[in-house]
Protein backbone atom coordinates (compact mmCIF):
# COMPACT_ATOMS: atom_id res chain seq x y z
CA UNK A 1 0.00 0.00 0.00
CA UNK A 2 1.35 3.26 -0.63
CA UNK A 3 0.12 6.37 1.21
CA UNK A 4 0.20 9.66 -1.00
CA UNK A 5 1.19 12.93 0.80
CA UNK A 6 1.28 15.91 -0.80
CA UNK A 7 4.30 17.98 -1.27
CA UNK A 8 5.01 21.73 -2.62
CA UNK A 9 7.57 21.99 -5.43
CA UNK A 10 10.29 24.33 -4.43
CA UNK A 11 12.72 24.05 -7.44
CA UNK A 12 12.79 23.06 -11.30
CA UNK A 13 16.09 21.38 -12.51
CA UNK A 14 16.45 21.66 -16.70
CA UNK A 15 16.78 18.48 -16.40
CA UNK A 16 13.08 17.61 -15.70
CA UNK A 17 13.86 17.20 -11.73
CA UNK A 18 13.19 19.38 -8.63
CA UNK A 19 13.01 19.53 -5.06
CA UNK A 20 9.60 18.83 -2.92
CA UNK A 21 9.24 20.04 0.51
CA UNK A 22 7.17 16.96 2.33
CA UNK A 23 6.28 18.46 5.80
CA UNK A 24 9.84 20.09 6.08
CA UNK A 25 11.71 17.03 4.61
CA UNK A 26 13.27 17.86 1.08
CA UNK A 27 13.54 15.17 -1.78
CA UNK A 28 14.02 14.73 -4.93
CA UNK A 29 11.74 14.34 -7.57
CA UNK A 30 11.58 13.39 -11.68
CA UNK A 31 8.68 15.78 -13.17
CA UNK A 32 9.01 14.63 -16.60
CA UNK A 33 5.35 12.99 -16.12
CA UNK A 34 4.11 16.93 -15.45
CA UNK A 35 6.26 18.80 -17.70
CA UNK A 36 3.94 22.23 -17.03
CA UNK A 37 4.78 22.38 -12.96
CA UNK A 38 6.01 25.31 -11.21
CA UNK A 39 7.51 26.06 -8.53
CA UNK A 40 4.73 26.52 -5.58
CA UNK A 41 2.61 23.69 -7.10
CA UNK A 42 1.62 20.93 -4.91
CA UNK A 43 2.22 16.99 -6.31
CA UNK A 44 1.79 13.57 -5.39
CA UNK A 45 5.18 11.65 -6.02
CA UNK A 46 5.39 8.17 -5.99
CA UNK A 47 8.77 5.85 -6.77
CA UNK A 48 10.32 9.65 -6.99
CA UNK A 49 7.99 10.55 -10.20
CA UNK A 50 5.62 13.49 -9.54
CA UNK A 51 2.50 11.20 -10.80
CA UNK A 52 -0.20 13.92 -10.38
CA UNK A 53 -0.83 17.97 -9.61
CA UNK A 54 -3.11 18.72 -6.44
CA UNK A 55 -4.72 22.03 -6.02
CA UNK A 56 -3.76 24.28 -2.86
CA UNK A 57 -6.70 23.80 -1.18
CA UNK A 58 -7.03 20.23 -1.41
CA UNK A 59 -2.94 19.46 -0.39
CA UNK A 60 -3.78 21.82 2.61
CA UNK A 61 -6.73 19.99 3.53
CA UNK A 62 -4.86 16.83 3.21
CA UNK A 63 -1.72 17.21 5.33
CA UNK A 64 -4.44 18.79 8.16
CA UNK A 65 -5.63 15.34 8.49
CA UNK A 66 -2.59 13.89 8.70
CA UNK A 67 -1.52 16.44 11.10
CA UNK A 68 -4.57 15.55 13.05
CA UNK A 69 -3.70 11.58 12.96
CA UNK A 70 -0.19 12.09 14.23
CA UNK A 71 -1.76 13.83 17.60
CA UNK A 72 -4.24 11.04 18.07
CA UNK A 73 -1.44 8.15 17.75
CA UNK A 74 0.77 10.23 19.90
CA UNK A 75 -1.93 10.15 22.63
Amino acid sequence: MCLAIPGKVISLENNGTGKVNYMGSTVVANFSLLPDLKVGDWVIVHAGFAISKLDQKEAKKTLKLFKEMEKLSST
